[in-house]
């Protein structure tokens, strides 16, 4: 299955002009989204897509996955 789809989603995430607000527990860290306003947690050990494309839509952008 890979590595999972952490650096995928960063990338995309940085593209859409997300940056990291802060380091939370274990993998996870706080984001902070320019398209939804908001932030939201992301999972870098993500390793199924359904989590992948839900952690997009918190940052307010399309599922890529």
């Amino acid at each position: 299955m890979g590595s999972g789809y952490g650096r995928d989603i960063e990338r995309l995430l940085r593209d859409a002009g997300c940056y990291p607000v802060h380091k939370g527990k274990g993998n996870h860290e706080i984001w902070f989204s320019l398209v939804s306003g908001r932030n939201f947690t992301l999972d870098r050990g993500v390793k199924l897509r359904h989590t992948a494309n839900g952690i997009l839509k918190d940052a307010g952008l399309e599922k890529a996955f």
